[in-house]
């Protein structure tokens, strides 16, 4: 077989064989630090590192300039743009983070309204906040069965354009962290429609579009820019993403201008040699390399859809919901049924039988099931479960919970694959506002409400967070005072408050405070909910702009 065409790690390669006399930085001189030295006592180091730093170099004639490429970076994200179906690609460093920021700074001027998803990564708000844009933000879907958020509907793109059509673009997540996506086909038709751009976070989908039962990617589906954390599901070094772009709405060449502003002028040319090689091994296996890892979740979901009685569940890839259109194959929820375990504990419990998960929140932990990930992964995952089971098994039996307190997190799936959503407590009562989408979740996670609950300390039937925001500056104030929450309103709010769950932000730092959010937020930390963000975690008081 061939060999992978690299032109970025070749170039690499061919200078440290040249065992090159260095008077350049880094100090570490092609690993040559650790000299002749053989003792053991440095062997571990040496063995991990050595190799590496024969790689690390800087900005050498044979080895190109990541902020104006004309050589081996210049092929490289040419190639990397063929494979992925960009017109144009920028390797990125600082992870999808610096492609995030890039993106704003290079699309929006000081006062620039933007349409902005509610629920996006921090790094967003930090973009908003360097380019002083003002973001008029729109409510995700809720997933009925799960409560987690997901993409804002068609209608709320439409509607937020409607109120401002001088907003420069609409950005959106997508898919979420859970692996839910949404496509975003009839998305961008209908934005470019609109002559505005549509930008996307997609830093949990660099591997979509690459097999027949991946969703489609955001390039693919006509997105103007795209940001892919490459490190996260195909092999790049941490840190390693992309950034692609194409067609005419996008300023390129402002976008290019601030990616030299936000990332390092010492780019790391390991990180940059990995994104190469991980665009040569999928042109070179192309959807092949993908089988194993999905045959393996495949595995596992089926193992515990087949247990009888099932103390651990899972969404599966063929699940219908109203919020999203396909689950990442290689992406798997586990919940405790009985409700007696969090996903915390859960994730606790997999990292004493030596299984690492991704992440947990208070319902789900989520594992991510790499390119390669194998049946023997497969097999010490559910030995691992069973452990698990067990202890599920006898914590219900020692603490037996009244069975209208039994919080059911997954619904049940007949014989045909159907969703059984009747008994499930997420999707009792109205899930048209997120304000109700939150009660039901804390009423949930408490454990000492019920169904009959009385509702005159409840707040009214109104949406806390509006479904579309009047536009929100970013700018920063130096002004700040604390006063009482039930003082607020009509304030701008200094912090950002984030009830978890959902972890969708109630306020934003610069919204305006109004009397439905306050009764809302008030309701959350009188039920025990956490907040992030929030300076006081009683939220008796909050921090306002003056």
């Amino acid at each position: 077989m061939n060999r992978l065409h690299a032109p970025l790690f070749e170039s690499l390669r061919k200078l440290a064989d040249q065992r090159p006399a260095s008077f350049h930085v880094p100090g570490h001189r092609y690993g040559s630090i650790f000299g002749d030295d053989s003792s053991s006592s440095i062997e571990p180091e040496k063995a991990a590192f050595q190799a590496i730093m024969q790689l690390d170099t800087t900005e050498l004639s044979a080895t190109d300039d990541l902020h104006h490429p004309e050589a081996a970076i210049a092929e490289a994200q040419q190639l990397a743009a063929a494979c992925f179906g960009a017109e144009e690609t920028c390797f990125l460093v600082g992870g999808s983070t610096s492609g995030n920021l890039a993106l704003l700074l290079g699309v929006c001027d000081p006062g620039d309204i933007i349409i902005v998803q509610r629920n996006v990564h921090k790094s967003v708000i930090n973009g908003l906040k360097l380019a002083g844009a003002r973001a008029v933000f729109i409510m995700p879907q809720i997933d009925e069965r799960t409560g987690i958020a997901t993409l804002p509907s068609l209608a709320s793109v439409s509607q937020a354009l409607a109120q401002y059509p001088e907003a420069k673009a609409v950005f959106v997540t997508n898919p979420n962290y859970y692996g839910m996506s949404t496509r975003l086909g009839p998305y961008a038709d209908f934005i470019h429609a609109e002559g505005k751009m549509l930008l996307v976070d997609e830093a949990h989908g660099a591997h979509y579009g690459f097999h027949p039962l991946l969703p489609e990617s955001a390039v693919g589906a006509g997105a103007d820019g795209v940001v892919q954390s490459t490190h996260k599901t195909l092999t790049a070094l941490t840190m390693g993403a992309m950034l692609h772009m194409q067609g005419e709405r996008l300023p390129r060449a402002a976008v290019r201008q601030a990616l030299a502003t936000v990332q390092s002028s010492s780019p790391s040319f390991p990180i940059m040699a990995s994104l190469d090689i991980s665009r040569a091994m999928i042109e070179r296996h192309r959807e092949g390399w993908f089988e194993p890892g999905i045959q393996a979740a495949a595995v596992f979901r089926n193992w515990l859809a087949e247990r009888n009685p099932k103390w651990l569940a899972t969404l599966h890839p063929e699940d219908r919901s109203s919020a999203y259109d396909q689950l990442d194959p290689l992406r798997v929820l586990i919940t405790d049924t009985t409700g007696n375990h969090s996903g915390f504990e859960l994730q606790r419990l997999l990292e004493e039988q030596g299984c690492w998960a991704e992440m947990a929140d208070p319902r789900y932990v989520v594992l991510v099931f790499g390119i390669q990930t194998t049946m023997q992964d497969v097999e010490r995952l559910i030995k691992a479960c069973e452990i698990i089971e067990a202890r599920i098994v006898n914590f219900a039996v020692t603490t037996p919970i009244m069975p209208e307190a039994q919080p059911k997190l997954l619904p049940e799936r007949d014989a045909n694959s159907a969703l059984v959503m009747s008994s499930h407590p997420i999707v009792q009562g109205d899930l048209k506002s997120l304000q109700t989408e939150i009660e039901v979740q804390t009423e949930v996670q408490a454990k000492d409400q019920t169904e009959n609950q009385a509702t005159e300390d409840q707040p009214d039937n109104l949406a806390s967070v509006q479904a579309v925001t009047e536009p929100i500056s970013f700018a920063r104030t130096n002004s700040i005072a604390r006063v009482k929450l039930a003082e607020a309103a009509g304030r701008c709010s200094a912090e950002m408050v984030v009830p978890y769950p959902p972890g969708i932000p109630v306020l934003y730092a610069g919204e305006r405070i109004t009397e439905a959010s306050i009764r809302q937020i008030s309701h959350l930390a009188k039920h025990g909910a956490k907040f992030q963000g929030a300076s006081d975690p009683s939220m008796q008081t909050i921090e306002v702009q003056e």
